[in-house]
């Protein structure tokens, strides 16, 4: 295996998991993507065998799938799996700030540095970091109020939801997302939990129905009627 400069830590299964996660988050990775596990092994200068390990983890999270005889892919959610996801996304996401306590200075000061970090991607027209902050926005409220093990739910489900919002061609407005952000936080400022809880349903709403189910499944239905009907060459 070809020496790498970097520390040993940096060849272990969970970095390679968790920089694939950050590729998925940021709108690198497409959904339906082949990972082959010669050519990660190359980028990260590591065994198959340990990109093998990160993939197998990345399996667990419902992230990526395998296929006998192809490999690892990135995961295409059907229209039931990504309803829920959101739905999933919003029992959590509206039981956290319904139980919330009070969210100190502190908090929300970590939190507004976060949709400021939001709004300078939205100006520099950074995309991928934009599509990273925007949905780590989410693992970053939950971090912060103090659940850090719903937190790491969320890194899933919020990648899962980058993914799904690029397959099913989303159309929701970056700004508005963000604007949406910067609402729930003043909720919590104010001392309003249940104003946040009404935001927060409202703003996972404005995601879902942004999503275009209707034109894939069209697409899809079409593909099946010229597949079952058409000629035999």
């Amino acid at each position: 295996m070809t020496e790498s400069s970097e520390p040993a830590s940096h060849h272990q299964p969970h970095v390679i998991e968790n920089r694939i996660v950050y590729a998925a988050l940021s709108g690198y990775i497409a959904p339906g993507e082949r990972l082959g596990e010669k050519e990660l092994s190359e980028i990260f200068k590591v065994s198959r065998t340990l990109v093998r390990e990160a993939m197998i983890r990345l399996q667990a999270r419902g992230i990526v799938e395998v296929m006998p005889r192809r490999g690892w892919f990135v995961i295409e959610p059907t229209v039931e799996e990504a309803r829920n996801t959101i739905n999933a996304r919003r029992a959590l996401e509206v039981g956290m700030l319904a139980t919330a306590d009070h969210v100190t200075p502190e908090k929300i000061a970590i939190l507004r540095e976060h949709v400021r970090n939001e709004q300078r991607a939205l100006e520099e027209d950074d995309r991928a970091q934009r599509s990273y902050l925007l949905g780590h926005f989410h693992v970053c409220l939950a971090e912060t109020i103090g659940n850090p093990v719903l937190g790491s739910i969320l890194q899933d489900l919020t990648t899962r939801t980058v993914l799904i919002a690029a397959l099913y061609q989303s159309t929701h407005d970056a700004h508005e997302s963000c604007d949406e952000h910067s609402q729930i936080i003043d909720a919590l400022e104010a001392g309003e939990p249940m104003e946040a809880v009404r935001l927060m349903d409202m703003h996972l709403k404005h995601v879902e129905k942004a999503l275009n189910y209707r034109d894939v499944a069209s697409r899809m239905e079409s593909l099946k009627s010229v597949l079952q009907k058409g000629p035999s060459l």
